[in-house]
């Protein structure tokens, strides 16, 4: 069994914990108790997360729907849709017609490059947090 210091997806504390992998596959976590935030603690959502990754239905590379069927898409094509796709509304519809939705199980680094985008890119405020809702 091996373990890698990572930090918990499920919201943007950050807690930090050791991942547990026995012959390629997840299978436990373990809190860091040197980590700032967790100190050797974790909730309930960072004590189990590591079953999600193992999940069937899991998504593990980007999709494009066309024609109402999912394909796969390599990251570079699905990222120049997507930018294709917002630019093609801020035209039509003006740029206060986009709106941005961030997740609690990003860090708050990244939370924090999306709202960026909205202010900087598309020059909106348009921007709100689940956690928040």
């Amino acid at each position: 069994m091996s373990t890698v210091l990572t930090t918990c997806p499920y919201c943007g504390c950050g807690c930090g914990f050791y991942l547990h992998t026995e012959h390629n596959k997840l299978v436990g976590v373990t809190p860091s108790q040197e980590h700032p935030v967790s100190r050797g603690t974790l909730c309930v959502k960072g004590w189990n997360a590591h079953e999600m990754v193992h999940h069937p239905e899991r998504l593990k590379y980007p999709m494009i729907r066309e024609n109402g069927v999912l394909r796969r898409a390599s990251w570079e094509e699905a990222l120049d849709f997507t930018a294709r796709k917002l630019q093609e509304i801020r035209d039509k519809y003006t740029t206060e017609s986009i709106g941005f939705f961030t997740s609690a199980k990003v860090t708050n680094e990244e939370n924090y490059v999306m709202m960026k985008l909205a202010r900087g890119v598309f020059l909106n405020s348009n921007i709100d947090h689940c956690a928040r809702l």
